[in-house]
């Protein structure tokens, strides 16, 4: 009867324990689920925002290298116009 007494005494103690402890390590794994989460959503937002910024620098570079564009800059501010025919050399380099 002793014995008896002493395991479920044991068993008690241990579920006493034990309990607890697997609430407390359920509340730890939310939290770091919770945590992770989060993180997740930042680093969403923060890809939205890049490829939206990614979209715009790809159409200033377009607007900013049209051949239309970078020919008014070449003959209004730098002063440069389209060669005559009669003015272009042509040189050959053979081995």
């Amino acid at each position: 009867m002793k014995g008896k007494n002493l395991g479920w005494k044991i068993f008690t103690i241990a579920c006493a324990v034990l309990v607890p402890l697997l609430f407390a390590l359920n509340a730890m794994q939310a939290a770091r689920y919770m945590k992770v989460q989060n993180e997740v959503k930042a680093l969403e937002q923060k890809q939205v925002e890049l490829v939206e910024e990614n979209k715009r620098l790809i159409t200033d570079i377009s607007l900013l290298s049209s051949g239309e564009r970078i020919g008014k800059i070449a003959e209004e501010e730098l002063g440069m116009r389209k060669a005559e025919s009669e003015e272009i050399v042509r040189v050959e380099m053979r081995r």
